[in-house]
This record gives C-alpha cells, sequence and structure tokens, in this order.
C-alpha cells in the first residue's frame, strides 16, 4: 500500500503534467492572462478580450517551437 507521502507526490505530478505538458511557457502565458483578466475585470474595461489574445499569441509560438524540434 502506498503511504500518503507517495500519493501526495503523484497528486502532485499529475497536476503538475496536467497543467504545464509539453511547454512551461504556455502555462505561464495562460497564468498571466487570468491574472491580467481579473486585474482588469475589477476596472470598467471590459476584460473578455484578454484570454483570447493570450491564446492567439501564444499558440503560434508553441506551434512553432514544436515544428522546430
Amino acid at each position: 500500500m502506498r503511504t500518503i507521502t507517495q500519493r501526495l507526490r503523484a497528486f502532485g505530478a499529475f497536476w503538475y503534467d496536467f497543467v504545464v505538458g509539453d511547454d512551461w511557457r504556455v502555462a505561464v502565458v495562460v497564468i498571466v492572462a487570468l491574472a491580467a483578466t481579473y486585474g482588469v475585470s475589477k476596472t470598467s474595461v471590459a476584460s473578455w478580450w484578454i484570454m483570447p489574445l493570450a491564446v492567439a499569441l501564444i499558440l503560434p509560438a508553441s506551434l512553432w517551437r514544436a515544428r522546430k524540434k
């Protein structure tokens, strides 16, 4: 039977692999975009456009790096 430490380590490894995946840069951009969306949502400015813009910017860069490998 697995100990609690092993289970916690496996749980953390799963979430790291799920969130970070193949490219840690994409995860960083998504986290920054979510934080920016939250920050802008607290003002009177519409914040819906931040996530689509982040995806439009990071997706081609990520695909370019993956193709380069």
